[in-house]
């Protein structure tokens, strides 16, 4: 990894927060999180980051509709529970990078956030 990146991860399980969190520091990357698409499009409008990791499943957005509030410079990684055809479909029209699919294993994490 060339520089230290900053990740927003955007999620509302504080498990995955936390999880996601601990790996990716351990990495070396600067890591903000945010528990609802309002959150997450605050801290996105007063920070810059490499890596957005968006839920889409939150309490008061879908992720999906987020992606295109997120800079088109910041790499968007989709995280869900469930693997629906229109949500790819969607995700990758908005410029998603990648969509993993929940329970996500610490290293593919690592290697698509690398």
């Amino acid at each position: 990894m060339v520089g230290v990146k900053r990740v927003i991860i955007i999620d509302d399980d504080k498990n995955i927060l936390s999880i996601f969190t601990s790996i990716l520091k351990r990495k070396g990357y600067i890591v903000d999180t945010a528990e609802s698409g309002k959150e997450a499009l605050e801290k996105i409008s007063r920070e810059q980051y490499d890596v957005a990791l968006v839920d889409v499943v939150l309490p008061d957005a879908n992720g999906l509709d987020l992606l295109g509030s997120i800079p088109s410079e910041t790499k968007k990684i989709v995280i869900t529970g469930t693997q629906r055809e229109e949500g790819l479909r969607k995700a990758t029209s908005e410029g998603a990078y990648a969509y993993l699919l929940k329970p996500v294993k610490p290293e593919k994490l690592q290697l698509i956030v690398d």
